[in-house]
C-alpha cells in the first residue's frame, strides 16, 4: 500500500454537520431530491445506517445515506470467533479500590497481529447488553487488516494513536490518524486498519449515545474543541471482488462473515452520522488568570452523556501545553477525591503539570 498519497487526503470541516460527499470517479452518483429513488445513478443500491432511533428528536436524530455498489447484507452468516484479551463482563474479577499504574503494553515482535487481534481491555463499568456504560482498551499491532474490516456494534470508539500512524478506511472514506490526533468510529460502522509497523494505542469506548461537545456555559461561543476542526473524510470506494472478512463485535464478543467483495464500496454518501478526526494542537485551552485552579472539566475535548443532566458516561479530557499563571496558588493542581473514575494515558507530552488522559 501506498501511504505517501494518504498525506494529500481530502477532509470535510465540522462536527455533526450535515455533508454531502462523493467520489469524483462517479460525478453526479448522489441522488437529487430523494433518499432513495427506484434506479439510482450508476445502478446504485440505497442504503441508510441510522445512528439514533428513527423518532430520535431533530437535533440529536444521526443517519447516513450509502449509494454502494452492493448491499451491506450480502455476506454468508456470522459466526463465533475467539475474542482474544476483549472483555466487557467486568463482574469477572473482584474490584479493587487502589490506584494501579503499569508499563506499556508491549508490541509483539514474533508474530503479525492486526488491529483486531491486538485489542486488550483494562478496564470498564456497565455492560453492552443493556447499552449502558464504557470500557477502556489498548491496542497493540504490527500488521495491515488485509481484506478484513471491523464493525462494533456495542457503542463508538475513541482511538488514541500513541505510537505509529494509523491509515483508516471507512466506509465513509478514508482517514490517516497520526499520534496526537484522535479519530471518532461510531456504533455500527465498517472500517480497516493500515499500519506501516509496530503501533499502540487507545481506545475508549461508550455504550451510551455518542460522543458530543461539551457545553460552554458562560465561557462563551468559542475555545476548547472548536467544531471547524473536526474532519470527516470525503467518499472514496474500491470495486474489488475477494475473499473479504467482516468482524463485528456484538454484546462484547466477536463474530466474522464471509463475503466475496470489499465492504468499501460506497461510491457517494450524505448524512450527519460519520466518523472524524481531530488534531489535539487544535484544542484551545483556557485557564485561570489570577488565582486558584479551574476544576479539570475545562480541558474537555468530548463527552458522552447520560440521561441525569451535567454527568457523564465518560469525558475525554487533555492536559495540554499551556501557561499558569495564578497567583498566590500552589503550582500543582489540588488534590481531590473524585466521584468518577479516572484513566490516564500518557501519549506525548514529557513534561507537564499533569498527566495528559
Amino acid at each position: 500500500m501506498n501511504f505517501e498519497k494518504w498525506k494529500n487526503l481530502e477532509y470535510m470541516s465540522g462536527f455533526g454537520n450535515e455533508f454531502a460527499s462523493e467520489d469524483p470517479r462517479c460525478p453526479d452518483s448522489l441522488p437529487k431530491g430523494q433518499n432513495s429513488p427506484q434506479v439510482c445513478p450508476y445502478g446504485l443500491y440505497a442504503e441508510q445506517l441510522s445512528g439514533t432511533a428513527f423518532t430520535a428528536p431533530r437535533e440529536s436524530n444521526r443517519r447516513s445515506w450509502f449509494y454502494r455498489i452492493l448491499p451491506a447484507a450480502k455476506h454468508l452468516p456470522f459466526s463465533k470467533i475467539d475474542d482474544g484479551l476483549l472483555e466487557s463482563n467486568f463482574d469477572t474479577v473482584e474490584p479493587n479500590p487502589n490506584q494501579m499504574r503499569w508499563k506499556p503494553f508491549e508490541i509483539p515482535e514474533s508474530k503479525q497481529v492486526d488491529f483486531v487481534e491486538g485489542l486488550i481491555s483494562i478496564c470498564g463499568a456497565g455492560d453492552p447488553k443493556s447499552r449502558h456504560g464504557c470500557a477502556s482498551h489498548v491496542y497493540v499491532c504490527n500488521k495491515s487488516m488485509d481484506d478484513k474490516a471491523m464493525n462494533n456494534s456495542d457503542g463508538d470508539f475513541l482511538i488514541v494513536p500513541q505510537q505509529g500512524t494509523l491509515y483508516i478506511t471507512t466506509e465513509f472514506g478514508r482517514m490517516m490518524v497520526e499520534p496526537n490526533e484522535i479519530c471518532v468510529i461510531q456504533q455500527g460502522m465498517r472500517f480497516s486498519v493500515a499500519v506501516e509497523g509496530p503501533s499502540r494505542g487507545y481506545i475508549l469506548e461508550v455504550y451510551d449515545g455518542h460522543f458530543v461537545l461539551p457545553g460552554l456555559g458562560p465561557i462563551g461561543a468559542n475555545c476548547l474543541a472548536n467544531p471547524r476542526d473536526f474532519l470527516a473524510p470525503a467518499a472514496w470506494y474500491e470495486d474489488r471482488t475477494c475473499d473479504f472478512t467482516v468482524v463485528t463485535k456484538y454484546q462484547g464478543k466477536l463474530f466474522a462473515g464471509k463475503q466475496d467483495h470489499s465492504c468499501f464500496d460506497v461510491v457517494a454518501w450524505h448524512g450527519n452520522y460519520t466518523p472524524y478526526k481531530y488534531n489535539l494542537d487544535t484544542f484551545a485551552a483556557i485557564n485561570v488568570v489570577s488565582f486558584d485552579h479551574a476544576d479539570p472539566s475545562i480541558f474537555t475535548v468530548l463527552t458522552c452523556q447520560s440521561t441525569r443532566p451535567g454527568v457523564a458516561i465518560a469525558d475525554f479530557v487533555i492536559f495540554p501545553p499551556r501557561w499558569s499563571v495564578q497567583e498566590h496558588t500552589f503550582r500543582p493542581p489540588y488534590y481531590h477525591r473524585n466521584v468518577m473514575s479516572e484513566y490516564t494515558e500518557r501519549f506525548k507530552w514529557k513534561e507537564l503539570r499533569a498527566n495528559p488522559v
